[in-house]
């Protein structure tokens, strides 16, 4: 109930700001501003950080919807039902708890106004599975689910894996082609459109409900997650497989990062439909994905920037808008390059994490043929698994 009322005291402030000056305090300001507040110290310092962080994602998030068109979003409310506050999940993180392995137990702080004297505490047992390790503890969370509070327990476990091979890859994130990886004489495209259709979808549906916090609003929200949630699974689990079978030890992929803003800082209009595609882009889900699968793979994955890889050619180097002649065709007049322009710019990713061969070294294949013509993983709905579609000049025909 501590973690509701402080979230409450946050929500009341955002809202007082929102109403002098019409701006939401991100949560820096709101840690600045209330951490002498008395519902501050109900928690531990760091907890009662990460309800301020949560108020600020909720309040981003609603951002996001409206941004989409969404003008039934409601921004956060507050946590009360009927004059009591529900019990709201608590983050401990490194200085909030300690762990003793030994015998068992996780030693929870508590803040300064709900202790009993300085040492004061709460103490948790936990039973885990015989093949489970507890250690290396990086958070807890206390989560009060079925009638009962229980311990969410994240754990940092390193592994030793041997890396596949010296080969290097470059992926070009988007929005039709949600990846496009280059492999230096292969590239494979994985394309969006069941993804954007079920954007589409769920955001129809949920415009229809009369209540956008009715249960029918949550159960459409849960199983766009879902449905979000495994297809960029599958999608980064496959990439990764590919380069395993590849020998890539090294993943390029493009930062994304800004993408959203217009030169002034704002946020870009790309009109009804192309906002809705933008902002709706989960393109940092999948990137940390790829990290965290590429390294259980041995894979190091890096980030590269991607300014400039749509317009400059991967053969020669050559930088012009006017070469990108359509969405999908990129067209080199200083070389005669024909390329898909994804391919060309995952390549263009690619040579910025390969190192520099040497001049003896022979030169790697950019002809118009593997650049223009790629393998498509498209993801069949029916099967929730990516099947393998060649592409040449025309669309796709099933391999």
């Amino acid at each position: 109930m501590n973690a509701s009322k402080l979230w409450n005291v946050a929500r009341w402030t955002a809202g007082r700001v929102w109403d002098a000056c019409g701006q939401i305090p991100d949560d820096g300001v709101l840690k600045a501003y209330l951490k002498t507040h008395e519902r501050y110290a109900d928690l531990n310092a760091q907890s009662s950080q990460r309800v301020l962080e949560e108020l600020a994602e909720a309040f981003t998030g609603w951002f996001g919807h409206r941004n989409n068109g969404n003008e039934k979003a409601n921004p956060p409310g507050y946590r009360k039902h009927n004059g009591e506050h529900p019990r709201s999940t608590v983050t401990f993180k490194e200085d909030g708890f300690k762990h003793d392995a030994k015998n068992g137990y996780i030693r929870l702080s508590k803040g300064r106004n709900t202790k009993a004297h300085y040492s004061d505490f709460i103490l948790c047992t936990y039973e885990a599975d015989p093949y489970v390790l507890i250690e290396n503890v990086q958070q807890v969370r206390a989560v009060y689910e079925h009638g009962e509070w229980r311990l969410h327990i994240v754990c940092r476990h390193d592994i030793e894996v041997e890396s596949p091979g010296n080969e290097v890859a470059g992926v070009d994130l988007g929005i039709c082609n949600v990846a496009t990886v280059s492999f230096g004489d292969i590239a494979l495209l994985y394309p969006g459109g069941v993804h954007k259709e079920d954007e589409y979808y769920f955001a129809k549906k949920r415009a229809e409900t009369d209540d956008s916090a009715s249960r029918e609003a949550r159960r459409l929200d849960r199983k766009r997650t879902d449905r979000r949630t495994h297809f960029y699974h599958a999608l980064s689990k496959d990439i990764v497989t590919e380069c395993v079978d590849r020998k890539v030890g090294t993943l390029a992929v493009g930062d994304l990062a800004g993408i959203r803003e217009d030169g002034d800082g704002g946020s870009k209009n790309w009109g009804k439909h192309g906002n809705l595609d933008l902002h709706g882009w989960v393109f940092d889900r999948l990137w940390k994905m790829l990290e965290y699968k590429g390294e259980a793979a041995g894979i190091d994955v890096v980030r590269k920037d991607e300014r400039g890889t749509s317009k400059s050619c991967s053969a020669c180097g050559r930088t012009d808008d006017r070469q990108r002649v359509e969405r999908g065709l990129y067209v080199c007049d200083e070389c005669g390059l024909v390329a898909n322009a994804d391919t060309n710019g995952a390549e263009n990713i690619r040579q910025k994490a390969q190192v520099p061969p040497s001049p003896a070294a022979p030169q790697p294949d950019r002809s118009n043929g593997w650049m223009a013509s790629r393998k498509s993983q498209i993801f069949d709905d029916s099967s929730k698994t990516l099947r393998v579609f060649e592409t040449a000049s025309g669309p796709p025909v099933r391999s």
